[in-house]
């Protein structure tokens, strides 16, 4: 299992936070323009049973990736988990910790990658790598909408 996580602090209220991300068109707001990513539907908002379902583009193959949310404690934390996708599992925690008037947002994911451990030793630092963009960039656009 690979582990992925970023933090930033974020100087804003921590509800200020969770309702950019209650937004519903959170999904446009925070996907990379760069990345090969259609968002199909958002259904539910970050509530339990909430379903977010994307199209990526393997180059020319398209991939069907659904997740769910299965935990929610507002404003602390939404969870999905992915329920069909290019990952063997995917499991991601959005957590929302406030820090005097400011919130520390942080990203946490664990996940496999289908091939199991050969796969994920050879390719393991090509996701971190995509990951670590995309997310710097989620959290950046984050702060200019929330500071």
């Amino acid at each position: 299992m690979l582990k992925f996580e970023l933090s930033s602090l974020i100087n804003s209220p921590i509800e200020t936070v969770w309702q950019f991300h209650e937004r519903s068109d959170i999904l446009q707001l925070l996907t990379p323009p760069w990345q090969p990513v259609q968002i199909i539907r958002r259904e539910g908002g970050l509530d339990v049973g909430a379903i977010s379902e994307f199209r990526l583009l393997l180059g020319p193959i398209p991939i069907r990736w659904i997740a769910r949310h299965i935990e929610c404690n507002k404003p602390y934390l939404f969870v999905d988990k992915q329920t069909e996708g290019p990952m063997q599992s995917w499991l991601h925690r959005h957590q929302f910790q406030a820090e005097n008037g400011r919130t520390r947002l942080t990203d946490s994911i664990e996940y496999e990658l289908p091939g199991g451990t050969i796969v994920e030793f050879l390719l393991g630092w090509w996701v971190d790598s995509r990951l670590k963009e995309m997310f710097r960039y989620r959290h950046q656009v984050t702060k200019e909408y929330c500071e």
